[in-house]
């Protein structure tokens, strides 16, 4: 049995560079919002919409990175190097395979996507045309997410960062050039916000590949796509799509409460336009996303190292490394809460000039802040589980909290409740409800099942 210490290593040097990696992918839309709120608050709130629909479309494929991380680690454990780049390739593969539609459906879908939400005319426009655009990224999004679940299985998390940070660079100056125009490149305002990023996640994706492929060719692993891996990656995939669908449908339900409370009270004569309320609640979850991503990479971290040690058979380390990174996410919760919180009152100013979103966001970050340690609990036994191979319990928890947690903020909102209250229920009712279910189900053995 390892010591805490020993154990804290192991943690560290998974989680400080997915840490950092997980970080900068936040930070393409911190840098989508911070240049393109400057163009207007109709075009920030498009932007919120858009991007909506395109992590919803994303998220429900995580599993390419999660599942991938799982399998790969337990082949890892098992000594099986061979095998477990010949499952990540089956993840790439599949990655493609499921890339292709998703970006048809999503750009010729773009006009009714958009028009679910139920927004302004004003706010319609620039969404729909960021929405096409950026669906050209779809396949290198999925690239990204099998690419680097296969590395997080090899216990490889510094490869991603080093792609991440240089993606985000490339993604911000990309960015900054397009939508404003510099020497002979056009200015093309919220389109070329859209066409920045995917440029960089291309650039992303290739770099990821490559550097799989090489590891795939040392260790023999044929390059070809191979159907019966291919297939049985999906189907392991089947529960974590189901999982993510309910965490997805969850904040598109909460996105939804808050167009329809600031379209019901912008009817009713309410002060300000109809577009505050949205961009408020975009540029709010846009950071509950870069912290969520933050306190992911003790997830992340649990993830490789649950596969890995549950592949070598090691039952009673699996359970005191899961102590740990708990006591981790507790401790990194209660910080990123308190950092919140202090800059509340700043943070507004750094992506809109407009002072009623700039008001605001202030007492919605407040809620967000005290929700942080809860937060940190609850990505950690996520990882856990997942690395475990825990997917259908999961998914089932999953359903159980959407139902629950849709028809509070629905009645929350048709009673007139203004944002910061929508924003307690997201974090009281479905953060709670997640808190619970994954709590009583890591107390239990049924989850802890060794071997390759």
């Amino acid at each position: 049995m390892k010591t805490s210490r020993a154990l804290d290593r192991e943690i560290a040097r998974l989680a400080f560079p997915a840490f950092l990696a997980l970080v900068a992918e936040p930070l393409f839309l911190l840098g989508d919002a911070a240049v393109v709120g400057h163009l207007g608050t109709p075009e920030l709130a498009g932007l919120g919409i858009a991007g909506t629909v395109i992590t919803t479309v994303v998220g429900l494929c995580i599993f390419l990175a999660y599942g991938t991380t799982a399998g790969v680690a337990r082949q890892i454990g098992a000594g099986h190097r061979a095998d477990a780049l010949a499952q990540g390739l089956d993840g790439l593969w599949l990655a493609v395979l499921i890339g292709i539609p998703a970006t048809l459906l999503t750009a010729l879908g773009a006009d009714p996507l958009v028009a679910v939400f139920g927004a302004s005319p004003d706010v319609v426009e620039p969404a729909t045309t960021y929405l096409r655009v950026a669906a050209l990224g779809l396949v290198p999004l999925l690239l990204i997410l099998a690419g680097t679940g296969v590395l997080r299985g090899l216990q490889d998390t510094r490869t991603p960062l080093v792609v991440a940070v240089a993606g985000n660079i490339a993604n911000l100056v990309l960015n900054i050039a397009l939508v404003y125009g510099a020497g002979p490149v056009p200015r093309l305002e919220i389109a070329g916000s859209a066409l920045g990023s995917v440029l960089a996640q291309t650039g992303m994706a290739v770099a990821l590949v490559l550097v799989v492929v090489r590891a795939a060719r040392r260790e023999g692993a044929t390059l070809r796509p191979q159907l019966p891996g291919v297939r049985a990656a999906a189907r392991a995939g089947v529960p974590l799509i189901v999982r993510t669908l309910t965490l997805r449908a969850s904040l598109l339900v909460t996105t939804y409460a808050v167009v329809l409370t600031a379209t019901s009270d912008h009817r009713a004569g309410g002060a300000g336009s109809a577009a505050v309320p949205v961009a408020t609640h975009q540029l709010a979850m846009t950071l509950w996303g870069f912290l969520a991503y933050v306190l992911d990479a003790i997830a992340i971290a649990a993830q490789a190292i649950t596969g890995r040690y549950l592949g070598a058979g090691d039952v009673a380390g699996t359970r005191a490394v899961t102590g740990r990174m708990v006591g981790w996410g507790v401790v990194s919760g209660v910080v990123t809460g308190l950092l919140l919180a202090a800059a509340s009152p700043w943070l507004g100013a750094l992506f809109t000039p407009d002072a009623g979103v700039r008001d605001a966001l202030v007492p919605v970050l407040l809620v967000a802040a005290a929700a942080q340690p809860v937060a940190g609990v609850v990505f950690v036994l996520d990882g856990v589980l997942i690395g475990a191979g825990d997917g259908r319990y999961l998914a089932w928890a999953g359903v159980a909290v959407l139902a629950g947690y849709a028809p509070v903020v629905l009645l929350t909102s048709g009673l007139g409740a203004g944002l910061p209250w929508l924003w307690v229920m997201f974090s009281v009712v479905f953060m709670g409800g997640r808190l619970i279910t994954l709590v009583h189900r890591s107390r239990g053995d049924a989850w802890l099942v060794a071997g390759a």
